[in-house]
């Protein structure tokens, strides 16, 4: 166990009320975990204080060379008041593994998980309870080093923040309408599109921005080398239902690796439904929904949970899926996960972790 010094607000924040809107990440709760990393020292000073802003040095290398890592989980409230998170320790493993490929001191996997757990229950009030809402959480660490010069950081901070969240798309659980990209790439294997760094979704914004002055809600990426096979959406894993099989683009080093995603492919085999993780390519997707093959889409991600594709657009090619409605399949992995999310449902062993 980690002594982490905890301050409450002296002046609390007014909570949203039940029916007030909650637009995705726009509202912060009372209190916010912050620790300090030195070369030499380790992590010091872990502690739990009011949210506030940060003071850092212009000089700070995050701002300059980008050194910083990012993650996503939420906090659900179950009917019987347990305020339960879904597989933090997955988000742990992944943190890990992007800071390996950012040069970045190793979070304590028990700190982690011991920081949400206590964030969580300070601030448990704020976690919304109508239908489709919860606590979303963001850990995320960055360079804090005065200097300008490229190599890693000697110093970092790590931080956790939270949000009452609505659904991530305004449309809830409609089908979303999804640009297939041929001009602008994401990532190529060897960079960095595996990590959960900010420098990905920069790097989405150009094609981001011309997907939405065409009316599509995301951006659907092709592999950065010979621009022909399918990667992930930008706030999603994607997968395909082709002829009864679910099928998803493999990790190749430049997808990020879902926990969705991971807990879609595990259901899916448990059911005994057919899943394949291999390199899709464009041309079949065009092809499988030409025919009529492409039986359904779907996207998954923490914000998201699952969303369903209603529409794909490559070049000028539209591709209508599903007739605009939700799939059996999508529909079933989405009424899983939420249920076990929600503890209305039993999932697999350490799915469901109860904060204590």
């Amino acid at each position: 166990m980690y002594n982490i010094r905890i301050e409450k607000t002296a002046t609390p924040k007014k909570k949203p009320g039940a029916d007030d809107p909650l637009k995705f990440g726009t509202i912060f709760t009372d209190h916010m975990f912050v620790c300090d990393y030195i070369e030499g020292q380790g992590w010091v000073d872990p502690r739990i204080v009011p949210y506030q802003p940060l003071s850092l040095d212009p000089s700070c290398m995050v701002f300059h060379y980008g050194q910083e890592m990012f993650e996503g989980l939420k906090a659900y409230k179950s009917e019987d008041g347990r305020t339960l998170l879904f597989r933090p320790d997955k988000n742990w493993e992944r943190a890990k593994n992007s800071n390996i490929r950012l040069c970045m001191p190793e979070i304590p996997k028990d700190m982690f998980l011991q920081a949400l757990n206590d964030l969580v229950k300070l601030d448990a009030d704020w976690i919304p309870t109508k239908p489709g809402t919860s606590l979303y959480i963001r850990p995320f660490m960055f360079a804090t080093d005065p200097f300008l010069g490229v190599r890693p950081s000697n110093t970092y901070k790590f931080l956790i923040i939270l949000s009452p969240v609505g659904a991530y798309y305004e449309s809830g659980l409609d089908p979303v309408k999804i640009w297939i990209e041929d001009e602008y790439v994401r990532a190529v294997r060897g960079g960095i599109g595996e990590a959960k760094t900010g420098g990905n979704y920069v790097a989405s914004l150009a094609a981001q921005v011309k997907a939405h002055e065409e009316g599509y809600a995301q951006v659907l990426w092709l592999d950065g080398v010979e621009r022909k096979y399918i990667e992930e959406v930008g706030a999603m894993n994607i997968f395909f239902k082709i002829n009864g099989t679910v099928v998803t683009p493999q990790l190749n080093g430049s997808i990020l690796p879902g926990i969705t995603r991971r807990s879609a492919i595990e259901l899916c085999r448990e059911w005994g439904i057919p899943v394949e993780e291999r390199k899709i390519s464009v041309d079949e997707i065009v092809e499988a929904a030409r025919t009529g093959a492409m039986e359904e889409c779907f996207g998954t991600g923490t914000a998201a949970v699952v969303s369903p594709v209603g529409e794909l657009r490559y070049e000028n090619e539209k591709m209508a899926i599903t007739g605009g409605k939700i799939g059996p399949v999508t529909q079933r992995i989405y009424d899983t996960i939420t249920g076990i999310q929600l503890g209305k449902v039993e999932g697999p062993e350490g799915w469901s972790v109860e904060v204590k």
